[in-house]
């Protein structure tokens, strides 16, 4: 489902893109060249942090395993928007659709799957954290979804 919002600093169309069954709990707004997901915590307790997805400013995210289905269908929402296919008619073809992401590799200790690539914005800080809301390059949501797809039909979940 799609409805469209103003944001607060452009005061531009941004479109939203709210959750449906595929996606599970994620939601996401998007806008020019940026997809801001927002992934609601599973659980309302002092232990929903650890169910967050984590994500290490400009340099790598990490997703719980179980979410993956549900993140890769709002991936896919994504790219159904017209501002994902201008964002991609301005980034120069590359070699290799993945251009900046990792493999995935699962983490069995927590159960999350890890990719390094640039997901949110560099900040100066130092590894993982817990985030509920995180940017992606909209020209970098198809090399990001190619990834968990082939992590997915890997059939590892």
């Amino acid at each position: 489902m799609l409805c469209w919002a103003l944001t607060r600093e452009e005061e531009a169309p941004a479109m939203i893109i709210l959750r449906n069954q595929a996606m599970r709990r994620w939601t996401v707004e998007v806008s020019e060249d940026v997809a801001i997901f927002s992934g609601a915590p599973l659980m309302e307790d002092h232990t929903a942090a650890r169910g967050l997805p984590r994500v290490w400013p400009g340099y790598g995210l990490g997703l719980p395993e179980d979410e993956l289905k549900g993140f890769v269908a709002a991936l896919a929402e994504v790219m159904k928007t017209h501002a994902y296919w201008h964002a991609r008619s301005r980034r120069p073809a590359g070699p290799d659709e993945t251009d900046g992401w990792s493999i995935p590799r699962r983490d069995d200790e927590d159960g999350f799957v890890y990719l390094s690539g640039p997901a949110g914005r560099r900040n100066g800080n130092a590894g993982y954290g817990p985030a509920s809301v995180f940017p992606l390059e909209l020209a970098d949501i198809r090399g990001l979804r190619i990834r968990l797809t082939a992590y997915l039909k890997s059939g590892r979940p």
